[in-house]
């Protein structure tokens, strides 16, 4: 066999530079027991899999049990896989399962009503954002001042953003953790999460302006010691200025 350090990506497959072949050749090499193969894949997805179970479960420790449950599933589940969806979505929508399951015992699974009317409500004003036919579509006109600049500064933010991530309702939580904390593509998100592509993509705005508004409060409070550090300035790189005049125009 070759070198697994060599020949395979970085899920532990034998990269042949085609998704679905090199989804079959993994599957192969599990199937045949190639510990390194398994070991490869693990290490590359387990940390993801524990933050997507902590989307359904109350405690970190229990969305690490829920990923040991669901690697003991995909192992015994390997023989059914037929490749009708990628090998990582099916992965997933194992974990998913079992993570709702664990989350029905702690009676932390949203109701189907509640999820229903979570997009009812409105976004934060667009305004502050640039035009979507912009190159920097979506994102802040100007950027909140002060921005953290420091090492310690950017990690309290960082862990400011993962807390009112948490604080968002069911989907908004999954859909913003798979897009923009695990880097799913749109297509993956929407067939994981069983939902339409004009859903994912309102929820995932709502879910990023309700993110973006805590964001504003955040740097701007009083209480802030961001406030104190830096002064107000309008954009952080003045080589966009000429860019915000033409798209806010």
């Amino acid at each position: 066999m070759l070198s697994v350090l060599e020949e395979r990506d970085g899920n532990g497959r034998r990269a042949t530079g085609s998704p679905k072949r090199d989804d079959a050749l993994l599957v192969e090499d599990l199937l045949a027991g190639d510990e390194e193969a398994f070991t490869a894949l693990v290490r590359r997805e387990y940390a993801a899999m524990v933050r997507y179970a902590q989307l359904f479960v109350s405690s970190r420790a229990s969305a690490e049990e829920v990923v040991q449950e669901a690697w003991m599933g995909i192992l015994a589940g390997l023989p059914r896989f037929e490749g009708r969806c990628s090998f990582r979505r099916w992965m997933y929508g194992i974990v998913a399962n079992t993570a709702k399951s664990r989350g029905s015992r702690e009676a932390r699974v949203i109701p189907v009503s509640a999820l229903a009317r979570e997009d009812d409500d409105e976004a934060v004003v667009p305004d502050r954002f640039f035009r979507p036919d912009c190159p920097q579509a979506g994102r802040w006109m100007s950027a909140p001042e002060p921005w953290p600049d420091d090492s310690l500064d950017q990690a309290e933010t960082l862990a400011f953003v993962h807390a009112a991530i948490e604080r968002l309702p069911g989907l908004r939580r999954q859909v913003i953790t798979l897009r923009d904390v695990e880097g799913w593509s749109a297509p993956e998100t929407c067939a994981l999460l069983g939902i339409t592509e004009g859903n994912q993509r309102i929820l995932l705005h709502r879910a990023r302006s309700c993110i973006r508004a805590e964001l504003e409060c955040y740097f701007q409070g009083p209480g802030n010691p961001l406030k104190a550090k830096a002064p107000a300035r309008s954009c952080r790189i003045p080589s966009r200025q000429r860019e915000v005049r033409s798209c806010a125009s």
